[in-house]
């Protein structure tokens, strides 16, 4: 039964290698012909790449100044804040946007390349490693650096460009950090603790830093461009994307008030962790369903999965969805996986698709198309390494 304080989905904000906005993603994923990845193989070869599209900044940006002061994954964040205000009907609206309240989900900023591969290359040599590493650290980088990486400067570029000033929150811990943003903002909602949120975050692929610590964790996919359960089979790996993705999330009755049309219905959302030992994903995950499968009424539901590709948790999680039984999309296909972002991305597709009550079509040979209406959408997030979510959203 529908209730004043359910979590309604009213904004998307979503940028990716498939383009910008609702209308681009849809196109790409139900292709005349089937599904075509857009994957950059020769850059950071041997590891291949979802890049991100080409954005025109000045749309969602104006101020030169504001563009260059930002990394990219600040400009891909902001760019996708803007998109989700102004799909929500917000854009301007300083009496909402004073009071909106803003849940960012954020990664370390990006590195200086020329001292990082001074450190790498001098390191080993280094008589004392410890002191020679203490000494170049203090004197190498530019203390401007520091502030660049600060992970709340995304939120407050957010406020800065399109004057979003109600509290402001900012998480990390990689695909962690965006289930529980989303669920805070859901879980305030439903407590009257607030009415009206912007949720997101943004991640930037194409650096090599970012790919040198992935590889060092054995976790990268560096064969020719494949699915990600396909993957599985060669023993599985990550292809990164970058993506950025903002949701405006707030209460049903504040949604009608404004006379917003809703996408989506967060029914249910559950985050949890574990040690990884063989099993507790999966153990966590059954909990989790357990306490939100009634929503589900197959055959109108289906599962959209943030699969990452990293090999034990995506062997583990392919098991626990085959035996649902419902049509899925590991959308890492895609869009390529973004961590921190990742999930809200597939909240996205979700409520997209539910606004246009089907799933969009396969995007690997095993996945099972959807030929009955959409109601209902379980999307997961098992981390790389850590983090198990659920969610449900069903029809508005």
């Amino acid at each position: 039964m529908a209730s004043p304080r359910d979590a309604m989905i009213t904004g998307i904000g979503l940028i990716s290698c498939l383009g910008e906005g609702i209308e681009a993603h849809w196109a790409a994923l139900n292709r005349n012909g089937g599904f075509q990845p857009v994957v950059d193989a020769t850059t950071y070869a041997p590891w291949p790449v979802h890049p991100m599209t080409p954005l025109e900044l000045d749309r969602q940006i104006p101020k030169r100044g504001d563009q260059r002061q930002m990394e990219a994954w600040q400009r891909i964040g902001t760019y996708a804040a803007g998109l989700a205000l102004a799909s929500a009907g917000l854009k301007g609206n300083t009496t909402l946007l004073s009071r909106m309240d803003m849940i960012v989900a954020a990664g370390g900023g990006e590195r200086d390349y020329a001292v990082d591969s001074a450190l790498l290359s001098a390191l080993p040599s280094a008589a004392d490693p410890g002191t020679f590493l203490n000494e170049h650290l203090l004197s190498d980088l530019r203390p401007t650096l520091f502030l660049a990486q600060l992970s709340n400067l995304l939120a407050g570029n957010i406020s800065i460009v399109h004057g979003v000033v109600g509290s402001s929150r900012t998480f990390m811990g990689e695909e962690a950090s965006g289930t529980d943003a989303v669920q805070i903002a859901c879980a305030r909602i439903a407590a009257g603790q607030g009415d009206l949120f912007l949720v997101g975050g943004s991640y930037n692929a194409q650096r090599p830093d970012v790919l040198l610590h992935y590889e060092m964790g054995l976790l990268l996919w560096k064969r020719p461009f494949a699915g990600v359960w396909s993957r599985l089979a060669q023993g599985g790996g990550m292809v990164l994307g970058s993506v950025g993705c903002f949701l405006v999330i707030e209460s049903r009755a504040h949604a009608a008030a404004r006379s917003a049309p809703a996408l989506a219905h967060i029914a249910a959302v559950a985050t949890d962790r574990s040690r990884r030992r063989p099993g507790e994903a999966t153990a966590n995950a059954t909990h989790q369903l357990m306490a939100m499968r009634h929503h589900l009424k197959p055959p109108y539901a289906a599962v959209i999965s943030g699969a990452s590709g990293a090999p034990a948790p995506t062997v583990e999680e392919a098991d626990f969805l085959r035996d649902l039984g419902m049509p899925m999309r590991g959308t890492a296909t895609a869009l390529g996986h973004s961590l921190e972002p990742s999930f809200l991305a597939n909240l996205a597709l979700a409520a997209l698709s539910l606004s246009r009550h089907r799933l969009f079509a396969p995007l690997e040979p095993d996945e099972q198309a959807m030929t009955a209406e959409l109601r209902q959408v379980l999307v997961t997030s098992w981390g790389h390494w850590r983090g198990e979510a659920l969610a449900v959203l069903e029809a508005a």
